[in-house]
């Protein structure tokens, strides 16, 4: 049991770095820093419009969204690992000059990295 639980903490601890730059990149509303995690093909679902685009759409539509709603800040509310603990995901609020946003952000391991599956930013 207590090797579970450290290899369940590992597994988090070594999923922080990427966890900590999206948090940072949404707090500044920077879809550049953010797309950097994305994997090749990513799930982007925002406000109305979803579906699966290749990195750069994705970087694209992200960008827009910023640009439409200016972020003040992004607060993480939860993270955690998925049953398998190959993939984490985090949920936070973001907060915008015009109004407030769930954020959710789900990572799966893609070799010694955690990658972007999925992003999805709906309204509050």
């Amino acid at each position: 049991m207590k090797t579970l639980f450290v290899l369940c903490f590992s597994i988090i601890a070594l999923s922080l770095p990427n966890l900590d730059s999206i948090t940072k990149g949404l707090e500044q509303g920077d879809a550049s820093a953010i797309a950097a995690f994305f994997e090749g093909q990513v799930e982007i679902s925002i406000l109305e419009e979803e579906g699966v685009y290749d990195k750069g759409v994705a970087r694209q539509k992200l960008a827009s969204f910023f640009k439409k709603h200016q972020v003040l800040s992004f607060e993480q509310v939860h993270k955690g690992t998925s049953k398998g603990k190959n993939a984490v995901y985090c949920i936070g609020n973001l907060v915008t000059v015009d109004q407030s946003f769930r954020v959710y952000v789900f990572l799966e391991a893609k070799g010694d990295q955690q990658l972007i599956q999925e992003l999805r930013i709906d309204k509050e």
